[in-house]
């Protein structure tokens, strides 16, 4: 049987579909927290703008009288306040009775505080805990809170998340005789078997929106070979009034990857399936336990036995390598 036909057919035999299925395999053991903490944190910042005008607060106003605070002042108040940072702003209000708000920096870490005009008293941060928390997201989502090296491993996990989607989609395929099992969960199956269903059925058919996601968050980190490329297909005109049609591609990616072009039901959509990736990787790391861990935890034990058990023990580990087969016939 040709190489082709026995994809068609009986994919499980090819080598190539194996070796693609560890590459899967050990991409989602390796990129698991890393998905866990983009897929919770993304479906949250889909609504970042409506949760920021939620959370924030009017201007605070205090009662007081007298002669203001000069700048100077105000910058050495709070810097007797946090002696372990440097003040690089301090902003003052028209109205007189407003809180100062005053920026702080030591070794890259910000800190924004408002101090009452008439006494430098520190009167806490400058944003809510609801907004600081939404902040604290963005930054998780966008830079793994790490600033520019953050952002530099983000877009490697972007690149692995790819690397899942397509070797996923590789692997998919079961065979004519059976794909159309692949794509429904047959819940009156085993566990196992229900385990594999829902993460080869919620794979086929939420495939293009994490492979968009994964692409586009390629995108976000390094734009500028994306554009290189909408540059080389559609040289730049200075005279050309229309936007040209790779930009739109890339405004739409970017669009996509937030959800935000059609208001809130699309954004609650998004914010739903945001979090599918995650019951991928809680399936695919429920197969990995069975294929990996426990076969070899049954195996050391075996090992370990001594052989008058074992010769009267015979089917021990005979039947942790047939849920091993069993598992990898579905």
């Amino acid at each position: 049987m040709s190489f082709l036909g026995q994809w068609w057919r009986q994919p499980q035999k090819v080598w190539l579909r194996r070796a693609l299925f560890q590459v899967h395999l050990w991409t989602g053991v390796g990129t698991g927290i890393y998905i866990l903490l983009i897929s919770i944190s993304g479906s949250v910042l889909v609504f970042r703008i409506e949760l920021h005008k939620k959370f924030a607060r009017g201007p605070v106003m205090v009662a007081g009288s007298g002669t203001p605070l000069t700048q100077d002042e105000l910058k050495a108040a709070a810097q007797r306040a946090f002696p372990d940072y440097q003040v690089d702003q301090v902003w003052k209000n028209k109205n007189p009775n407003q809180a100062i708000e005053v920026w702080m920096e030591r070794n890259g870490k910000h800190k924004q505080r408002i101090l009452d005009p008439y006494t430098g008293a520190d009167l806490g941060p400058s944003e809510p805990a609801g907004v600081r928390l939404i902040l604290w997201l963005a930054d998780l989502h966008d830079n793994l809170l790490y600033r520019e090296t953050g952002r530099f491993i983000n877009g490697f996990g972007a690149v692995f998340l790819t690397l899942l989607c397509l070797t996923g989609a590789v692997i998919w395929w079961p065979g004519i005789a059976s794909w159309r099992r692949s794509l429904t969960i047959d819940l009156r199956a085993n566990w196992k078997r229900i385990n594999w269903g829902m993460h080869n059925a919620i794979g086929f058919w939420i495939f293009a929106l994490i492979f968009l996601w994964a692409l586009s968050g390629i995108y976000l980190v390094w734009p500028d070979p994306f554009a290189a490329v909408v540059d080389y297909l559609e040289p730049y005109n200075e005279f050309q009034r229309d936007a040209r049609a790779g930009d739109e591609v890339l405004r739409w990616v970017a669009r996509l990857h937030f959800g935000r072009f059609a208001g809130w039901p699309v954004k609650t959509l998004w914010t739903v399936l945001g979090l599918v990736p995650l019951v991928l990787f809680v399936t695919g790391a429920v197969m990995w336990w069975n294929r990996v861990l426990r076969r070899s935890t049954a195996t050391q034990t075996a090992q370990s036995l001594p052989e008058s058990v074992m010769a009267r023990a015979p089917m021990f580990l005979e039947t942790a390598e047939t849920d091993e087969q069993r598992i990898t016939r579905i």
